[in-house]
This record gives C-alpha cells, sequence and structure tokens, in this order.
C-alpha cells in the first residue's frame, strides 16, 4: 500500500484549522502521514494543531517562508510515494486520497492527478457551483492560459515528479532542494505546474469527481487582484527564459485569460468599475477569446455591467439564480462524466 504525504503549510488560520485536519483524518485511504507546516503563525493556529493525538500526525515549525517556502519544507520532510497539498482552509472529501491513489496506480504515465473542487463559503457552506476544468490531454498552453488544476488544495502528485523539477538554491543561509519557487508570494501553484508541465513527460490528468471543497474569501480586498497580477507577470518573465516558444505563442491570450478570470474575482467582490475595466483590458489584450471561449468570455463581461448598471440588491437576485442553474448544469456534467471514467477504466 502506497505511503500519502499529505502537507498542510499552517498561518494564520485558527478559524479553519481544525475541521481541515479532521477532513485528512476522515480519509477512507488510511496509509498516510500528515506534516503540519508551522510558517510562524501569529494566532492559536498551533496550539490548536497540537490538540490532535494521531500518529500519523507530524508537526514542524519554522520562520516564515510564506505558502511555497512551507510547502518546499514539507516535500524534504515527506516518506511517501506520493505527496498531496491541502491549503490549510480547505477541505477534503472522505474518498478523496483513495481515488487519487487507484488513478496514479492504474495510470503511470500520469505524474499528477487532480480532482474537480466545489466552491464553499467562510462558513463550510457549499456556493452549489464548481470548478470544471479540461481533464485530459493537458499542454504546457493549457496550464499557461486556464490552469485546470484550479488550485493547491486539488493534486496529488509522485514523488519522482518533484526529483525532476528540484533545484538547489541558499536562500535561507543553506543550501537546500527547492520545488515549488518561493520567490513568487503568489502564483506560486502554476510556476510550479507549468515547470513540470514544461520540463518533465510526465502527464497532468484529473478525474470527474469534485472531491476538493475550495474556500472562496468573500472579504478579499481589490488591491489583492493587482498583486496577483503582478506575481502572474513574474511568472510569465520567468518562463519567457526557460520556454520561449511557449511563451511566444501563447502570452499574449495567457493574459487575456488572467485578466477575464480577475475581472470574474471582481465581480465576486461586487467591484463594479473593475470588473468593467479588467473585462475591457483582457479583450484589448487578446480580442479572440471572444471566440475561443465564447461563453464564459460574454457572460463575464454581462455579469460585469449588470454589475455596473443594476441596483445591487436586483443583481444579487439575477446572480443567486445564475449560480443555481449553472450549479445544476455543473452536477449534471459531473454526473455523466464520473460514469464515462469509470465505464472506461472497467474496460482497460
Amino acid at each position: 500500500m502506497k505511503l500519502v504525504s499529505v502537507i498542510v503549510p499552517v498561518y494564520n488560520v485558527e478559524n479553519y484549522i481544525a475541521q481541515t485536519i479532521k477532513s485528512v483524518l476522515n480519509q477512507t485511504y488510511p496509509h498516510f502521514e500528515l506534516l503540519i507546516v508551522n510558517d510562524e503563525s501569529p494566532d492559536r493556529s498551533l496550539e490548536i494543531c497540537q490538540q490532535f493525538r494521531d500518529k500519523r500526525i507530524k508537526i514542524i515549525s519554522q520562520k516564515n517562508r510564506g505558502l511555497a517556502g512551507a510547502r518546499n519544507t514539507g516535500i524534504r520532510h515527506a516518506q511517501g510515494d506520493y505527496l498531496a497539498f491541502l491549503d490549510s482552509d480547505d477541505l477534503w472529501l472522505p474518498e478523496k486520497l483513495a481515488r487519487h491513489v487507484q488513478h496514479l496506480a492504474s495510470s503511470p504515465q500520469v505524474g499528477v492527478s487532480f480532482s474537480r473542487s466545489q466552491f464553499i463559503d467562510s462558513e463550510s457552506q457549499s456556493l452549489g457551483i464548481y470548478q470544471m476544468p479540461k481533464l485530459q490531454d493537458i499542454t504546457p498552453s493549457h496550464l499557461l492560459c486556464r490552469n485546470p488544476i484550479g488550485n493547491g488544495s486539488a493534486p496529488v502528485i509522485r514523488r519522482e515528479v518533484f526529483e525532476a523539477i528540484c533545484f538547489q538554491d541558499n536562500l535561507h543561509g543553506e543550501v537546500e532542494n527547492f520545488y515549488f519557487d518561493e520567490n513568487f508570494r503568489q502564483s506560486e501553484d502554476i510556476e510550479c505546474w507549468l515547470r513540470i508541465a514544461a520540463e518533465t513527460s510526465w502527464q497532468i490528468e484529473g478525474i470527474p469527481e469534485a472531491l476538493t471543497l475550495y474556500r472562496v474569501n468573500g472579504k478579499g480586498l481589490s488591491a489583492n487582484l493587482f498583486k496577483q497580477f503582478d506575481s502572474w507577470e513574474q511568472m510569465i518573465d520567468k518562463h519567457r527564459d526557460h520556454s520561449p516558444e511557449l511563451l511566444a505563442e501563447w502570452e499574449n491570450s495567457a493574459r487575456a485569460y488572467q485578466l477575464r478570470y480577475l475581472a470574474r474575482r471582481a465581480v465576486r467582490l461586487k467591484n463594479a468599475d473593475l470588473a468593467v475595466k479588467l473585462t475591457h483590458q483582457a479583450l484589448a489584450t487578446h480580442w479572440q477569446i471572444v471566440f475561443s471561449e465564447p461563453n464564459r468570455t460574454l457572460l463575464t463581461l454581462f455579469a460585469a455591467y449588470l454589475l455596473k448598471l443594476l441596483p445591487l440588491s436586483f443583481y444579487q437576485e439575477c446572480e443567486h439564480l445564475a449560480l443555481k442553474l449553472t450549479g445544476i448544469s455543473h452536477q449534471l456534467r459531473i454526473f455523466r462524466d464520473r460514469i464515462t471514467y469509470y465505464q472506461c477504466a472497467q474496460s482497460q
């Protein structure tokens, strides 16, 4: 039975960390170690973690290095054949690890197995909608433009994948192995996934079930959107040197997709002016996204202008109805995809 190392970075999450740990301990796949990396959290997070007595739990404390640094520390301590990451405010369904272990065992060419994700709010209530990414035949261009993995709590990754992208540096007073680039405080996920796709032969593949519960923070500041975009541009600058042919072909369209994504974030934050501005920037950067993904692009533009023109209370009623219909569509698609996926698995 393969050992899975579950790595949970912890920083300032006292309201969520107990529920996150419980979602790991409730996994139907029992053969795992849980590495909790306390990244010098200033609140009661460490104290809460120490209340759990399960022998599979190991707590590692370090000076603050950020999310990428905490993940790197977890990887260095991991003993597992597979490494799974769970952000400390997200949750897993009980069958999460079992499904990914099965997927990786049956697909030796796959190095990164990820699941779809369901959105939850700050009270851990379902928002009824899901991340619905492309699951197969994923290329570096897909990762650059749309990041089908979706979030850092979705993938389970073979140890060999990280060995293939490992690099050494001296950032903290000694030479260490690095996997996630600690120069990034945002966009560290996509930077790592893109390196895996561009520099190794391992395939990245998803399974149809929504096994990750991804928490949406409704209290985010619009200023964070600009920081996220700056970090994304930093990632582009790095890969322009490492993958010049990829960037030459896809940089403009990828930037447009990123601006459109940030526009949707601005809509969720109810910042109408910023949502309209970002949508216009996306279209000005690469207007062809209207034809490559017409539904998502036009819906983003429509939502931004509705938010700007309608009274907020009326807009929220429209939004609630739209989310409900979208959720029903997502659930039907997941159901169909699950049937197809397991029928194919049984026939192999």
